[in-house]
């Protein structure tokens, strides 16, 4: 069991025998360390404290000037945002429903629909997440679909992953090309647009598990393209702590890996709590459309 936060220096490693699930609950797509699932109240998340529109301008403004200067032409930024809820983070963590979740030592909870990495049989898969809308809204799949913006965001995106994976192995494939994933949140659905992409590990793979993490992270999608330049700038313009948010997590059972990038994520701070969230910055975003979205990703999915 790993997780690894997104300046790559926090990290906790132990033998999955060896975590106590008073201090660490996961579920990975069906491998869990819990055998009972816990009823509770269904859960209710309402925002205190959004990051006022002036100052996310002035990092989307400042992020736009780095993307004109050709310094990055693709950035994933995020700010937090003080909530409450009416459960706290560990019947959070029994509440949401989705493919990865974790909940660590009363300190954060996450619930996170995108895969970092998956390895098996020798091979390496990633599935890139970029491009969420409203279910609700009339066309949505059109809409998302052809949106000039979301489409080259997502081009970026499936590049620098495809660069990520020939880091670390051959025949790097694009299996499927933006497909779409419904999410269920309390009070609506939403549209998430994906890719899957894949890639030949050599035989001894195995022995270099730390090394392959570590030469893709961190995670291409919650980054930017070129990716060492942009998490420069994404430290500049965000101006906090991303912490475990958007680092990964997983397990490793000395064959087969899985693994998610930590977004959905709920982080408490003393006696409040802040979901942190956000999109990706290019040329053609438009900052009332980029605010919007970094609130419409403040849920949990039901």
């Amino acid at each position: 069991m790993f997780i690894i936060d997104f300046d790559m220096k926090g990290l906790y490693v132990s033998a999955i025998d060896k975590v106590e699930n008073n201090t660490v609950l996961f579920d990975i797509e069906g491998f869990r360390n819990f055998s009972d699932t816990i009823s509770v109240k269904p859960a209710a998340i309402e925002v205190v404290d959004v990051v006022a529109r002036e100052r996310y301008m002035q990092a989307f403004d400042f992020v736009q000037q780095h993307i004109k200067a050709g310094n990055t032409y693709l950035l994933n930024l995020t700010f937090p945002t003080e909530v409450t809820c009416n459960l706290g983070l560990k019947d959070i963590f029994f509440a949401a429903r989705s493919k990865y979740k974790f909940w660590y030592q009363n300190s954060f909870v996450c619930f996170s629909p995108e895969t970092f990495v998956r390895i098996q049989d020798n091979r390496i898969f990633s599935y890139p997440m970029k491009g969420t809308i409203d279910a609700s809204i009339p066309n949505a799949r059109e809409i998302i679909m052809s949106d000039p913006k979301e489409t080259a965001e997502h081009y970026t995106i499936v590049d620098l992953i495809r660069n990520d994976l020939s880091i670390v192995s051959e025949k790097v494939t694009v299996e499927k090309f933006r497909y779409i994933d419904e999410i269920k949140t309390s009070n609506k659905t939403l549209l998430q647009v994906s890719s899957a992409i894949s890639g030949k590990l050599p035989s001894n793979y195995r022995e270099h598990i730390g090394d392959i993490l570590q030469a893709m992270l961190p995670a291409g999608s919650v980054t930017g393209a070129p990716k060492k330049k942009t998490v420069e700038i994404i430290k500049e313009a965000e101006q906090y702590d991303r912490g475990f948010y958007t680092g990964v997590f997983g397990y490793f059972d000395g064959s087969s890996l899985n693994s998610a990038v930590m977004i959905r994520f709920i982080e408490k701070q003393g006696d409040k709590l802040f979901y942190k969230s956000g999109g990706g910055i290019t040329f053609d975003s438009k900052s009332d459309d980029e605010y919007r979205e970094l609130k419409e990703k403040i849920y949990i999915p039901v």
